[in-house]
């Protein structure tokens, strides 16, 4: 088991954070205070990674009626609109993992953090990515803890469904009120 803790900063892009955006997590503002604070805590950024979500090359399966239902989301993967927020882009973090997928565990976080890694999760939305990320995670042999306050959900009530799901899991995961 890895004694080394990671921060895992999922998707804390522009179309989270845009009240436009139909994909907004609307406290997603509330979050930044939260993760800068866990950035620090972990050896200024040293052992943070932040992630993205893209769009898939090519649409296949499940993800062709998805982008029907959210065609905004159908663009470049280098578009603007998946940028990191600002306030977190000019953290200059050492890693980044960019994946078309809902949750963020896979071969390239694992490339970074190690197997069987403790992970600290912030970002959004807890009841999307944060969720997807932290199962898979824990599926894995990861310890995961769920920082509720520096994580957004799409509304209010998904935040803590989510949260009370991911509770279903401990010891694995664990939620930090």
């Amino acid at each position: 088991m890895s004694t080394t803790t990671w921060l895992v900063v999922v998707d804390a892009q522009r179309i989270f954070a845009d009240p436009s955006s139909e994909w907004c997590a609307p406290r997603f503002a509330e979050t930044v205070g939260p993760i800068r604070e866990l950035v620090a805590e972990h050896g200024a950024g040293e052992r943070v990674v932040q992630t993205r979500w893209i769009p898939p090359h090519v649409k296949h399966g499940s993800w062709v009626p998805y982008f029907e239902r959210f065609p905004f989301a159908d663009r470049e993967q280098f578009d603007p609109l998946f940028d990191l927020v600002d306030d977190i882009a000019e953290l200059n973090l050492p890693y980044t993992v960019s994946e078309p997928t809902f949750g963020k565990w896979g071969e390239g976080l694992r490339e970074v953090v190690g197997a069987d890694a403790h992970l600290v999760l912030a970002g959004v939305a807890t009841d999307c990515c944060v969720l997807s990320t932290a199962l898979a995670a824990a599926d894995a042999g990861c310890t995961v803890e769920v920082v509720a306050a520096a994580c957004a959900g799409s509304t209010d009530e998904a935040h803590e469904r989510a949260l009370a799901a991911m509770e279903l899991y401990a010891p694995q995961v664990t939620i930090r009120r």
